[in-house]
């Protein structure tokens, strides 16, 4: 008998890593719905969703399941940028980081979790950061929310494994893409800046949107049953490895 094809909704589908996901799980056959601000056009159900929104979600989630028969993998990828250290950023930045980052999250997890109980195989990926667990300069801010990103998915796991729900978070270091692109524009060298991060991973490299969602695929595969409550790190083994300089 053939395996069923994974339904898998990935917010903030529409660039970045949530593209590189989105691609990565239709060269599997998968069914993919794109949900963003401004999912764009392209392969796969393209949604226009917003994780400060909980109707928003809610809506979408239950369009997908109408359309491609449930709901088996959520990728929880929509999230912003903060730069600075603690005095860098007021109270309303605080709040707005930590409403999409952490509580879009737990929203779209809300919202996706009918679906998922009614799967043979559900699961969530949540995309956090080194940052994490790793104090990087001029990120206080950043570093709270996936932090906290870090944390929800142990919560998350410990809650619903009873019901088989594996609920799993991806690490990156720093990635090739148009955010970090964006960010390296507002420096007065961005080619040296650039060269300054690819230098800070062991690899001597940026990581690639596409290893990162090659990571995503694999927490979302049946090889993957007996993984739960983890960060899977996918930093140029920058969160381990201590090189001589």
């Amino acid at each position: 008998m053939a395996a069923a094809t994974l339904s898998v909704v990935i917010t903030g589908g529409a660039s970045g890593i949530g593209a590189a996901c989105a691609e990565a799980f239709l060269g599997t056959g998968a069914n993919v719905a794109v949900l963003d601000l401004s999912p764009g056009e392209g392969a796969g159900l393209r949604l226009t969703a917003d994780v400060a929104k909980g109707r928003s979600l809610t809506d979408a989630m239950r369009a997908t399941a109408q359309v491609h028969g449930g709901i088996d993998v959520l990728v929880n990828c929509a999230g912003i940028s903060a730069v600075g250290d603690v005095t860098a950023n007021d109270d309303a930045d605080w709040a707005r980081v930590l409403d999409i980052n952490v509580t879009g999250i737990a929203r779209a997890s809300k919202a996706a979790l009918p679906y998922l109980r009614q799967s043979q195989n559900p699961c969530i990926i949540n995309i956090s950061s080194i940052v994490a667990t790793a104090g990087l300069v001029q990120r206080a801010l950043y570093s709270a929310s996936k932090g906290a990103v870090h944390a929800l998915t142990l919560a998350m796991a410990a809650d619903h494994v009873a019901e088989g729900i594996r609920v799993n978070c991806v690490s990156p270091g720093t990635v090739d893409t148009p955010w970090v692109e964006r960010l390296l524009a507002r420096t007065s060298d961005p080619e040296a800046e650039k060269a300054r991060l690819a230098a800070r991973q062991p690899t001597g490299r940026l990581v690639r949107a596409e290893e990162v969602a090659a990571a995503v695929c694999y927490l979302a595969s049946p090889g993957a049953g007996a993984v739960t409550g983890i960060s899977l790190a996918v930093d140029g083994g920058m969160s381990g490895l201590r090189l001589p300089r």
